[in-house]
Order: structure tokens, then C-alpha cells, then sequence
């Protein structure tokens, strides 16, 4: 004993050389479970720097002798680990056995949790964020607490996640459509409804008073009157979606076409009546006439096509939107044996638009979480936010749409 002491303090002072002196627990060379045959517990590290420590020290202790420690020391009373840890349990006990403190930690085993489209592993994270494929450990496509977070997810939200997984002692992958149901479904209850044009273009309402404006009221949420209503303001020149009219369509088709109808939400009926292009042919602006009577009830004599979502071109706020999407194109990215992981990420994972919101937008806090009609739930990014950038992220789309083209 008295020489395992001395030679235990030399390696501490560092004397040796690394991999010349290791310390090893004297439990049973013979033991069925190979943790237990005398496992090393501390090894000489010369020369490493420690986040916290720096080079103070010379030898470092390994994560079986570690993990049952820190947890007693720390008051844990259930130790939960992935079933690779399974075997090393015995080992766990035998170490808090021996050493003098009162907790004994109860340590169990599940099974890791697998996520389509993404990588669960933190050395591949790792990798992914030192390559500079995503922004940080915050980038809202990771699928960590604090990527999680900055993309808008909540806590209800991952609480319902994980009551709908359960626990398994089974390895499998989870659809990444359970998690983004349980978004979907707090947000559709929580979430206060805005009006946001992704892709805009100009429509000049031609018998709308020039320089007039009318303030609209607009309800925060259709199926939760208490959380009362908004103003909307009203003018000659909108914004609308540029997926929102065709020239011609065929009568599937619910949204504006030239010489159609349709209702702009929560205001009057439209009707096209000239397209105006530039120079290429590309649509520039469409030129408009509204029915003052149609405002809260419906044209007499005719039906409308559909109904659109719109933002006052003298109110509209220009906005940067981050559309976030899956990071990989493949379900299990990090199963083939023949490619890296890397050649499946998704390039379209991330579009930037550059759109027009309604005025009430410009009052969002950061992280707050927000319907935009028709497209999606986005949350102002905290990030951005801390320069007084004002910019929102897609959490998820209305819909799981993925992969139906």
C-alpha cells in the first residue's frame, strides 16, 4: 500500500512519462464482466489543459471511476444512462461500495433516443459545428436543448415529446413528425396569429381612396376569444404572396387569378384586373378593385375563390425570416457504410426571405411565438435579437409536408 502511495503522488507530481504508470482498482482478474478486472481509475495525462484548471494537474481520473463519484458528491439519487452503460454497473456500485460517502446513486440503464433526420451523437455534433455546417450548438437545426430553444420549441412542447416516446430498453429512431406534432399542437393553442408575406408582391387597390388608410380589427386567435384582437391597418397598396395568383388556374385552385375573387383576411373582397410585368416578363404588380361592402359578410351573388393573407404596403415591416428545415435529407444519415454522414446534409435546411410583416410585429419580444397565417409558427430569434435585429425563425410549417414534393 505504502508503495502505491508513494508511486500515486509521484505520478500527481509528474514524474513519469504518460502511459508509463496507471492506477488500477484490486478487484478480481477473473471476474465474468470485464470491467472488473482491475480497471484503471486515474492515468497520467502530461501537459493536457483543462477548461477550468488548466495545467495544474498531471493525471486525470477515467469516466468509470468519475461518473459514480460525481453523482454521489452531487446528491443524485437515479443515475440514468444509455444500455451501453449496462455492463459497467456493477463496476459503478463497486466503487461507491468502497469509498466513504452516503449517497448511493441507483444507476439505469435505457435505451438511446434515435431522431430521424438528424444525428444524435455529440462527436458528431461536434464535428458539425467545427466544419461550420450550422452557426454553433445554438443553430435552431440542432437538436440540442439550446438549438431547440432558439428554433421556438418549448418546454410543454418537449415534455409531450417525450411522454409519447416513453422508455424503452429497445434501440429504435423516432419519426421526426412526432416531435414536430407536439409543436404543432401547443403552439395551435398558444399562439397569437400575425399576418407575414414571405415572397411579396405589390397590389394597387385602383378605387381605394389615394393616401387614405382604415384600421381593420383582427382577432389574436380565432378559437380563444380571450385573447382579444389586433389592428390591422388598411390601404391603397398591399403586399401579397406571389404563390397566392396565377395568371390562369384551373378551378382547384382557391387563391387570386386574373379577373377572380378572393377575400383578403379579416378586410374586403379583391378582384384582379390587370397584371403589370417588367421587362423579363416576371409579374411586378397587379392592379386591383375591392367591394366596400364585403367587409365582416359575404359579395351577394357570387362566391369568392378563397381566402388570402395580406400586410399594408404603408404599415408593413421589412423583415429578414429564417426558414428552417430538416438537417439532412435522409432519415438516417449516419447509417451507411459507405459515405460520411456529411454527404446527406440538407443544402435547402436553410432559406432566408426577405419579407413584409404587420405592423403588430414589430412589438415581438424575443423567443416570442407567433402563427404566421398560412405559412407556419415562427418566434422572434433571440440572438438576432441581442443587436436589436428584428428576426424570425420558422419553428415548423402548418402542416407535415415533408418529402409530398
Amino acid at each position: 500500500v505504502e508503495e502505491n502511495l508513494d508511486l500515486f503522488q509521484r505520478m500527481r507530481a509528474g514524474e513519469f512519462e504518460d502511459g508509463s504508470r496507471t492506477l488500477r482498482a484490486k478487484i478480481d482478474m477473473a471476474a465474468a464482466n470485464m470491467n472488473l478486472r482491475d480497471p484503471a481509475l486515474y492515468r497520467i495525462r502530461r501537459g493536457a489543459v483543462h477548461h477550468q484548471t488548466g495545467d495544474a494537474w498531471s493525471i486525470y481520473p477515467m469516466y468509470d471511476f468519475t461518473h459514480p463519484i460525481s453523482d454521489a458528491l452531487e446528491g443524485i439519487t437515479h443515475s440514468l444512462c444509455t444500455l451501453e452503460f449496462e455492463d459497467h454497473r456493477p463496476l459503478y456500485d463497486w466503487i461507491l461500495d468502497n469509498i466513504s460517502i452516503p449517497c448511493h446513486p441507483r444507476q439505469i440503464e435505457f435505451a438511446r433516443l434515435n431522431l430521424e433526420y438528424t444525428i444524435m451523437s455529440k462527436r458528431k455534433l461536434t464535428q458539425l459545428v467545427e466544419e461550420g455546417h450550422v452557426e454553433g450548438w445554438d443553430d435552431p437545426r440542432m437538436p440540442t436543448i439550446a438549438g431547440l430553444r432558439r428554433r421556438g420549441y418549448t418546454p410543454t412542447a418537449i415534455r409531450d415529446f417525450c411522454n409519447r416516446i416513453g422508455v424503452t430498453k429497445s434501440d429504435g429512431t423516432v419519426e421526426m413528425g412526432v416531435l414536430e406534432a407536439s409543436i404543432r399542437e401547443d403552439l395551435d393553442r398558444t399562439a397569437p396569429r400575425r399576418m407575414a408575406v414571405l415572397d411579396p408582391l405589390r397590389v394597387i387597390i385602383t378605387n381605394y381612396p389615394d393616401g387614405q388608410e382604415e384600421t381593420l380589427l383582427g382577432p389574436n386567435h380565432p378559437k380563444d376569444e380571450s385573447m382579444g384582437s389586433r389592428e390591422l391597418k388598411f390601404s391603397r397598396e398591399l403586399w401579397i404572396d406571389r404563390a397566392d395568383f396565377r395568371e390562369e388556374a384551373n378551378k382547384k385552385y382557391k387563391r387570386l387569378i386574373t379577373g377572380g375573387e378572393v377575400r383578403l383576411r379579416n378586410a374586403y373582397t379583391i378582384i384582379c384586373q390587370k397584371v403589370i410585368k417588367d421587362v423579363s416578363g416576371e409579374i411586378k404588380e397587379l392592379h386591383c378593385t375591392y367591394d366596400p361592402n364585403t367587409l365582416g359578410r359575404n359579395p351577394e351573388g357570387r362566391k369568392v375563390r378563397g381566402v388570402i393573407h395580406w400586410v399594408s404596403a404603408l404599415a408593413a415591416i421589412p423583415t429578414e425570416v429564417r426558414l428552417y428545415d430538416r438537417l439532412f435529407t435522409r432519415a438516417q444519415p449516419d447509417a451507411s457504410k459507405d459515405k460520411p454522414f456529411q454527404d446527406f446534409l440538407n443544402t435547402d435546411s436553410l432559406k432566408v426571405s426577405s419579407a413584409m410583416l404587420e405592423a403588430a410585429l414589430a412589438q415581438a419580444q424575443p423567443g416570442e411565438r407567433f402563427q404566421f397565417e398560412r405559412e407556419g409558427y415562427f418566434c422572434r430569434d433571440t440572438k438576432a435579437a441581442q443587436s436589436g435585429e428584428l428576426v424570425f425563425n420558422r419553428v415548423v410549417t402548418l402542416r407535415d409536408s415533408w418529402g409530398k414534393g
